[in-house]
This record gives C-alpha cells, structure tokens and sequence, in this order.
C-alpha cells in the first residue's frame, strides 16, 4: 500500500515497512510522571482487551510448566506488572500453584507495578542480563510488547538471556503489524486513552512492530514464529 492509497483508505500512514524512528512517549524519563502512571494502570484495561494473553497461557504456557502444578515463571520487560498478576490469577483458576517475578530496568515502572503485589508476584528493578549473571533459572520465560522496542543487538542479547533463563518455554508475545491492527486500535483506544500515552504510544508501537514474516527473519536459529489472534505474534523457543 502506498501512503497515497492508505490517505485514500482512511489510513495516512505507509504501514509496509517498520518505522524504527519512531519513539514512544513514555520512554522518555522526562515524560509527565502522572501521565505515565496512568498509562501503567490503563495496561491492563487495554491488555486484556488486546494482549490475547488469556489464550496464550492455556495453549503456551500452562502446557510448559511442571506436572505437580508448581512454577516459576519470569515476565521480562513488566511494565505495570498487569501480565503478571494476570497469569498468577489464572494459574490458580486451573490450579497451579506459581510463582511470578516480574523485572524491568525502568524504575518508574517497578513504582508502578510494586502498588500492586498480591501473593505469588515479586517485582524487581532488573535486567535479563542481571538474572544471567545471577544463575538464576525460571520453568518458563514471557515478555509482552518488548520486541519491539529492540535493535537488533538488544533483540539478540534478549532472546539470548532467555534461553539462559528459561528451563522449560521461552514466549514473547508482541503485536503483529497491519493495516487492520491499526484501524482497529486507533478507534478503541480513544475510549480509555483519556490522560495517558495509550493512544499515541500504541499506534507508534504498531509501526514499530513485525509482521509475522519480519519477525521469522528476525529471530535466531532455535526459535519460531507464530501468529496469533488478535492481531498478535509470537516468538518462541523450547528449551
């Protein structure tokens, strides 16, 4: 699609190729800290509207922990901490018994995600390559909505740290670039985007993001690309 026939669609943008000069706002350590922590909060509206991730844990995850019902699994890249939460909410809907450490190298964020710690979820200000360092070792290793904020070194040096990490599964989950996808987030975000950096971040974040063939290019031996609904992809790597 050229730029003249997206303008012609509704659609002002040229989404055929990743727009990696692209930055979100909320990267910025000088953005409105209120603004930020809205946005941290409205994650989990928005995620679990979007994310698939409810689907995701029964078909990727649950399947990847061990047979007594006990885990440990890391969220890399957490955010607000929401996907984290989430997944101890459902692992003990299905039974499991599992534990939850979230990190991210944003301080911000771990403000944001530590508001909110029930039992099972630990937060810390880390990055893979600390918990590398460390030797430490989690059945299975997600992240959501990292990949595309990487170059291709950081990109290398992430899914690196988690083949490291992960004994079991490593799943990275991010979104799967289109015209669709686009559409689509730029009119349902206007609902929960008041005061945040929802709106302008996620469609910066969908130009960023692969579609399902860039991100089978993009990704080293070992691992494989999967799309996913709604308008998703995966990487993954078994161990």
């Amino acid at each position: 699609m050229s730029r003249s026939q997206g303008a012609a669609s509704g659609l002002p943008i040229d989404l055929r190729a990743r727009d990696l000069t692209l930055r979100e706002l909320m990267d910025d350590p000088d953005c409105d800290p209120r603004a930020l922590e809205r946005t941290f909060r409205r994650f989990a509206v928005v995620n679990a509207l979007v994310s698939g991730w409810r689907a995701a844990w029964r078909t990727h995850v649950a399947p990847a922990l061990p047979a007594h019902g006990r885990g440990r699994i890391l969220d890399l890249g957490c955010g607000g901490g929401d996907l984290a939460r989430a997944l101890v909410r459902w692992a003990a809907s299905d039974g499991f018994e599992i534990e939850v450490v979230g990190i991210d190298p944003d301080h911000r964020a771990i403000a944001s995600a530590s508001r909110s710690t029930p039992k099972g979820v630990t937060f810390r200000e880390q990055s893979s390559a600390d918990l590398v360092a460390a030797g430490e070792r989690f059945d299975v290793v997600v992240s959501n909505h990292v990949l595309h904020h990487l170059d291709d070194d950081e990109r290398a040096g992430f899914l690196a740290d988690s083949e490291q990490l992960a004994s079991t599964r490593s799943l990275h989950s991010d979104i799967r670039r289109s015209p669709a996808a686009y559409r689509a987030y730029a009119l349902g975000s206007t609902l929960v985007a008041a005061g945040t950096f929802v709106r302008v971040d996620g469609l910066r974040s969908i130009r960023r993001s692969f579609t399902l063939p860039e991100l089978h290019t993009a990704l080293p031996r070992g691992w494989r690309a999967e799309a996913a609904a709604p308008h998703r992809v995966l990487a993954i790597h078994d161990a």
